[in-house]
């Protein structure tokens, strides 16, 4: 049972960001703006939290729990601004969305390293304190089964993640904005006719992308390494995947996570899985389970997508 939990810990902090990230992507492209940005707005939101969680802990500012909630509301805020560049090129500008969103990546990830050597001499990397781990949550980690799968040795962002896959159904399928940016997604003329201001309801779906990726970044770099080093591993992409796979529905993205977070502790963890490591293949074959698993499913699944019939479509007012 003990490699069980393992595992199962493992997933769970590999498939949180994960969903994360396709959540915000969702809400960007239910809007009808591709944002292939993820993996820059990723990088911005990783390195300008853990900046600042690197100058609070150095001049003993904050701590513990304070200090995380702190680093998430940087990295969200900083998620939001760089998102909001591919937002003014792809719906005022009406630019091609994918050409936006590689030069956002592009420059995402030269601008955070830029900045790391600028303001320390050089060095590239920026270290942290990794104190936000719970050993085990009073009460709930006593709990049988559970306790162990779910309270112990976790991070508080794992409920966070929960709780945003929760909002982020019923703010898509229950609420005026959420049939809002549907309705921007599928037909932009017929939702400007109604009186929905279509610029504004796509700068919001790009707004959310923006902030969920930011904090993404962010959540993915804590639990695995004890310094940011200019790169979040392909996770953006990887998220652009979970959101097809996920077929644009928060439930089903949720679902996608969990899979991929697992092909992605297999290929992180592998050795302590005895049955695994007995097999002796070169490390480099488990590196690449989890982007295989991507276009295999990708090849079976892409055709049946629903995506929105205007998705990437810029919105001309003048042909409505």
């Amino acid at each position: 049972m003990s490699i069980v939990y393992f595992l199962f810990n493992q997933t769970l902090l590999f498939a949180i960001p994960l969903m994360i990230v396709a959540l915000g992507a969702m809400f960007s492209e239910r809007g009808g703006v591709v944002n292939l940005a993820l993996e820059g707005i990723m990088v911005i939101g990783a390195f300008s939290g853990i900046f600042f969680m690197n100058w609070a802990q150095t001049n003993q500012v904050l701590s513990g729990m304070p200090l995380l909630f702190a680093s998430m509301a940087i990295a969200a805020l900083a998620g939001f601004l760089f998102s909001m560049l591919h937002a003014f090129a792809a719906i005022n500008l009406a630019a091609d969305q994918t050409i936006s969103g590689t030069a956002l990546n592009i420059l995402g990830a030269g601008l955070a390293i830029f900045i790391a050597k600028t303001v320390q001499d050089g060095a590239q990397n920026i270290s942290f304190t990794n104190e936000f781990r719970i050993e085990s949550i009073p009460g709930l980690g006593s709990i049988p089964v559970l306790g162990d799968l779910l309270f112990k040795n976790c991070y508080i962002t794992t409920f966070l993640g929960f709780l945003l896959l929760a909002f982020s159904w019923y703010l898509l399928m229950k609420t005026k904005f959420g049939l809002h940016l549907r309705s921007c997604g599928e037909n932009p003329q017929a939702a400007d006719a109604a009186g929905i201001s279509v610029y504004k309801t796509r700068y919001a779906g790009v707004a959310l992308s923006g902030i969920l990726a930011g904090v993404g970044g962010l959540i993915y770099i804590i639990p695995i390494s004890t310094e940011f080093t200019g790169t979040v591993a392909g996770y953006g992409f990887l998220a652009l995947a979970v959101m097809i796979f996920g077929n644009y529905s928060p439930l089903r993205i949720g679902g996608a996570a969990f899979f991929f977070g697992f092909t992605k502790t297999i290929s992180f963890a592998y050795s302590s899985i005895p049955f695994i490591a007995k097999l002796s293949l070169p490390d480099t074959f488990y590196k690449l389970i989890p982007y295989v698993a991507t276009l295999i499913l990708l090849a079976f699944t892409s055709k049946n997508s629903a995506a929105p019939r205007a998705d990437g479509i810029p919105y001309d007012k003048s042909r409505r």
